[in-house]
């Protein structure tokens, strides 16, 4: 990447938290942003703040990933702008104890707008041999979720498929790398309107900006799969050594269910 030639950075869900700190990150290396989520008001102020602080082009693109024809329109958008995106940031995301409808439309967020969005993308970047994605997964994808199950086993197709895709893509120059956070302080589960007796709501201990720091450059570096935090990657340890149902068992308490 050169000042001349910047590389382009698509980030979902990039109007708050995670997304929002992730796109900090990238603009600071001097790249160029194309920023989507629902909120204009907010991703506006965001493209206005990274081009005073680093003088770099934003590009804004109000979109609601639920819909099943967005990630079409995304690609199409930019398509047409003649913008090539190098890496993409999949980093949308919804849950909670919701209806039905709304569990579906969560799968639609966090299973096939970024598996399409990958699709779409993704083959550019292997023709010309750079560039990356980065999937926002979560330590839930490493544990079966009893209260919050369609989340959970979003999380978990997200990290599969990260992994498939990083085999898959060994010496084609693309990096691909599943960010796990664990509990955030961010005003995700304020949105999701999550159940306030859930220990995952109330144990944040790291903030998004501090995962966001951390995620960026384990993306930076190459790796594959990347647990924020210490006490997360020794859950994610102690869960490999402990049987299946005891597991589900200590996971249906932390959710208060």
């Amino acid at each position: 990447m050169s000042a001349a030639n910047p590389e382009t950075v698509l980030i979902t869900g990039a109007s708050s938290g995670i997304g929002l700190e992730l796109a900090r990150c990238f603009a600071s290396d001097g790249s160029r942003l194309v920023l989507t989520a629902r909120n204009t008001a907010a991703l506006e102020s965001l493209a206005g703040e990274l081009r005073k602080a680093h003088g770099i082009e934003t590009i804004v693109l109000t979109a609601d990933l639920s819909m099943p024809e967005t990630p079409g329109k995304i690609f199409s958008e930019l398509k047409g702008r003649g913008v090539i995106v190098d890496v993409l940031v999949n980093n949308a995301g919804l849950f909670s104890e919701l209806p039905l409808q709304r569990q579906l439309e969560m799968i639609q967020v966090n299973v096939a707008a970024l598996t399409e969005l990958t699709g779409l993308f993704l083959p550019g970047m292997v023709e010309r041999r750079r560039g990356g994605v980065l999937n926002v997964a979560s330590v839930a994808g490493f544990v079966p979720g009893p209260g919050m199950a369609v989340y959970y086993a979003t999380k978990a197709f997200v990290l599969s498929f990260t992994e498939a895709l990083a085999g898959e893509l060994v010496g084609a120059g693309v990096i691909v790398m599943a960010l796990c956070p664990g509990p955030t302080e961010t005003n995700f589960f304020n949105v999701a309107h999550a159940n306030t007796n859930a220990r995952l709501v109330r144990v944040a201990d790291m903030t998004a900006t501090e995962v966001a720091i951390q995620g960026y450059k384990a993306f930076r570096s190459g790796r594959v799969v990347t647990v924020s935090g210490w006490r997360n990657r020794l859950l994610v340890l102690l869960v490999r050594l402990t049987p299946r149902f005891l597991v589900r068992r200590i996971t249906r308490k932390f959710n208060g269910f």
